[in-house]
């Protein structure tokens, strides 16, 4: 009799080990699962920066309203450009990348500026290298399209200007269609914004 119970006890220990072996990895995975989707929303939750809103500036919505004083003093209003197709950039002047785009750009801008078609590029002064090598850098480059000024550096990291050069593609109702980050050539240009309303 005391055989049998001492079979049967040895009997529940071996399934009660085979159990919590092959439980214990079902456990792990589980754990692994959830430290990852943690993983996963410390990432989201690290790309946001203090004081900006990353969701506001998607493709498919509006663009943030801003207004700033452009490089020759006048005020330039976002909204004001309601009724043109938008190309938005971000540049500085000691970019190497902003420097081989802005002839494109300009050629770009002096080819359908009658096509309701305005380019802005907004100048991040706040991290440039001053006002003098600004203008010298309009000059020499022959920019005739309008530059704002980010003086206070709140309007590139509103539209996640980190990289530069960033644009944005927007249609005549101000809507975001497309954001480059990198230098465009005007071929790029043309074909973002010849498809657009």
């Amino acid at each position: 009799m005391n055989k049998n119970l001492l079979s049967i006890a040895i009997i529940l220990l071996a399934l009660a080990i085979v159990f919590v072996n092959l439980w214990k990895p079902s456990a792990d995975k589980e754990s692994t699962s959830n430290a990852a989707v943690e993983n996963e929303e410390e990432s989201i939750e690290t790309e946001d920066i203090p004081g900006s809103d990353l969701t506001q500036v998607e493709e498919g919505k509006p663009a943030p309203d801003f207004e700033l004083t452009t490089l020759d003093g006048k005020t330039m209003k976002l909204s004001d450009l309601q009724g043109k197709k938008v190309i938005l950039n971000f540049w500085a002047t000691w970019c190497p990348p902003c420097k081989a785009e802005m002839p494109h750009m300009q050629n770009f801008y002096e080819k359908h500026k009658e096509d309701g078609i305005e380019v802005v590029a907004v100048n991040l002064t706040n991290i440039d290298n001053g006002r003098k090598d600004i203008e010298k850098f309009v000059k020499d480059y022959g920019l005739t399209f309008s530059i704002p000024l980010d003086e206070d550096g709140m309007i590139g990291p509103q539209y996640q200007a980190f990289t530069i050069p960033t644009s944005y593609i927007l249609d005549t109702k101000g809507v975001i269609t497309k954001k480059i980050v990198g230098p465009m050539d005007e071929g790029i240009m043309e074909s973002l914004t010849k498809d657009i309303d």
